[in-house]
């Protein structure tokens, strides 16, 4: 006999990678790995591979919301993971699900370049965000490239960007790894001026969907109930430990390893 499952489900509005290296895979396989049931909705369908983005469509959004109110219907959100966007609309076609769901948390990954450097967005999109959806959103988790556009400081430190993007969201997890330190400061800002710092061994390489595994991860320890700080942490660590894992099966950056090989 079947029984209820007890896995926490968290909806994710992201883009799809034909390569499998980033996007709703990402979010799908971090999220088992978690013991989280991943609800995708696809937000852009992208042409890329492991080395850059070199189109992408943002679909209707008619179809995008459809696709999130049979989530909601049928399953019980525990959080929302949200990844690329793509368009000011589909801004706004966010904040219309997220008012679906009151109390639920929110985990935004400003995603707006590839890996690769090639664009998955205006920086309007990234504008829109800011003004829009950060007040909604639990935490935001730009890496400092992206909290340098966010923040319009082309040239900011994470404390700069973190002082200009801190009114319009209560807590902002910078990543590092975009220098070339032996390690990587990740640094998680809240609002009342708290400041944790994570520190880990640099690895060599770059990485195709990173981004995706830490935010849709700290999505599902949030959904499992983990206090925020906490969740932060172990969704770094198990990030970190999927990119020592990861594997360069085509002819670009490294995917990480999210699952078990026995899996």
């Amino acid at each position: 006999m079947k029984t209820p499952t007890s896995r926490p489900v968290v909806l994710c509005l992201s883009g799809h990678d034909p390569s499998g290296g980033a996007g709703l895979q990402a979010d799908i396989e971090a999220l088992l790995a978690q013991g989280c049931h991943a609800a995708p909705t696809v937000t852009a369908l992208t042409v890329q591979d492991t080395v850059d983005v070199s189109d992408f469509r943002v679909l209707d959004r008619d179809w995008v919301m459809a696709q999130a109110n049979a989530v909601i219907a049928d399953l019980p959100v525990a959080a929302v993971k949200l990844g690329m966007l793509g368009s000011v609309e589909m801004v706004d076609t966010v904040l219309d699900i997220m008012r679906k769901l009151p109390g639920v948390p929110l985990v935004c990954d400003p995603v707006l370049r590839a890996g690769g450097g090639g664009a998955l967005g205006r920086d309007e999109v990234g504008f829109a965000m800011r003004e829009r959806l950060f007040p909604v959103a639990t935490i935001a988790t730009p890496n400092l490239p992206e909290a340098q556009i966010l923040a319009e400081l082309p040239n900011g430190t994470a404390d700069q960007c973190a002082e200009k993007l801190l009114p319009y969201i209560g807590h902002l997890l910078i990543t590092g790894g975009h220098g070339d330190e032996t390690e990587v400061h990740n640094r998680l800002y809240a609002r009342d001026g708290s400041l944790h710092t994570f520190t880990c061994q640099r690895l060599p390489g770059s990485y195709h969907g990173s981004g995706c595994t830490l935010a849709s991860t700290l999505a599902g320890r949030l959904a499992l109930g983990e206090s925020l700080t906490s969740a932060v942490k172990s969704a770094l660590d198990y990030t970190w430990r999927t990119l020592r894992d990861a594997e360069a099966p085509g002819h670009g950056q490294y995917i990480p390893r999210r699952l078990p090989l026995e899996l």
